[in-house]
């Protein structure tokens, strides 16, 4: 069994945003129960800024993306050290792998950066996986280890995504709002309602919040993948979600699977532009699986070249699709073929 384990800023930092090293010997401490088990696992941990904030005596975490991308240097090395400490006790040994969205935008990148886990966890390490901060563009970045861990999870081909956070799981609407929000034990389907439910980040110094954790819920459930957010505090948490025992709240992987070109048009392919197509469109596309056809196209927006990736929106501005172009924007409206076939489209509702 490959399990992928991430955890985020705020179940390893205390209430000023410094680290809690204890936290990380309780994780380790797990992660070497499920190996002792033989599961094989990969980490995907947060927190390099933090660690980095007190060896420049940083009290308050900066606002500038800059200054972050500094924290983030110098708190990456310190932070595998302590892991490194931690697994070395238990004779493990963790392999560093810091990757951006552009490694999973590339194909080839994509596909190495698969070849590379797989390897590591033959070898029996343990990856330790996180975003490499220090060159990625504001621009162009996953923002949160949530969704980095879900494509984590498909590329290894992982049997359980296990998110731990600082809450129990996924309530019926946000509980700092809601007294009577209610924690969600098992979702099929993830629809509007519980996005719109989904509160964001508690703390100032982690990124994402449950709306991305159930971006990442997604991800892996098209990928067959179980996924479970639960609370990183709760005790034996690893062994109690791999097991099978009732924690924080489960999503069932879907039946039918996206292959990994389409889950990667889907979730990692940077967006060039957006096609708005009409209700006939849409009807086909989603319904019928067709092809999108430049006749049922209503506008594009931004400069894109063949091969592309745009975003399908339906007439109320809903996104319905994602998927690769086969012409330029500059050939559009002498377009006659098929716009976006469907083996390289993505349904997204």
């Amino acid at each position: 069994m490959i399990v992928v384990v991430k955890i985020g800023t705020s179940s390893l930092t205390d209430e000023m945003g410094n680290l809690e090293v204890a936290q990380i010997e309780s994780l380790v401490q797990q992660i070497a129960e499920l190996k002792k088990d033989g599961k094989k696992v990969v980490l995907v941990t947060s927190a390099a800024i933090a660690a980095g904030k007190p060896a420049l005596n940083i009290a308050e975490q900066p606002s500038d993306y800059l200054s972050l991308q500094a924290l983030a240097t110098i708190g990456q090395s310190r932070l595998l050290s302590i892991y490194e400490k931690e697994l070395n006790s238990y004779g493990l040994v963790g392999g560093q792998v810091l990757v951006t969205l552009e490694d999973f935008s590339n194909r080839k990148h994509y596909l190495r950066i698969r070849a590379v886990l797989e390897k590591l966890l033959e070898l029996g390490v343990v990856p330790i996986v996180n975003e490499n901060d220090a060159i990625t563009d504001e621009e162009i970045r996953f923002g949160d280890n949530d969704r980095l861990a879900a494509m984590v999870a498909h590329l290894v081909r992982a049997d359980k995504l296990i998110l731990l956070t600082d809450t129990e799981g996924v309530y019926t609407a946000d509980p700092r709002l809601e007294k009577d929000a209610e924690l969600i034990r098992e979702i099929d389907e993830i629809n509007k309602e519980l996005e719109k439910g989904a509160g964001g980040t508690q703390s100032d110094s982690a990124r994402g919040g449950m709306a991305s954790k159930l971006a990442a819920a997604r991800i892996a459930s098209w990928s067959g993948i179980s996924c479970i957010i639960a609370s990183s505090f709760l005790e034996n948490v690893l062994a109690k979600a791999v097991s099978g025992e009732s924690v924080g709240t489960t999503f069932k992987p879907k039946d039918q699977q996206l292959s990994s070109k389409k889950l990667w048009i889907g979730f990692a392919a940077p967006v060039c532009g957006v096609a708005t197509v009409d209700d006939g469109a849409k009807k086909a596309v989603v319904e019928g699986g067709k092809s999108l056809l430049p006749v049922g196209v209503v506008s594009v927006e931004g400069e894109f070249e063949s091969g592309d990736a745009l975003e399908v929106k339906d007439l109320a501005g809903e996104i319905i699709a994602k998927g690769l172009t086969n012409c330029s924007s500059a050939e559009f409206e002498k377009a006659t073929d098929e716009f976006i076939h469907r083996d390289d489209l993505v349904i997204l509702v």
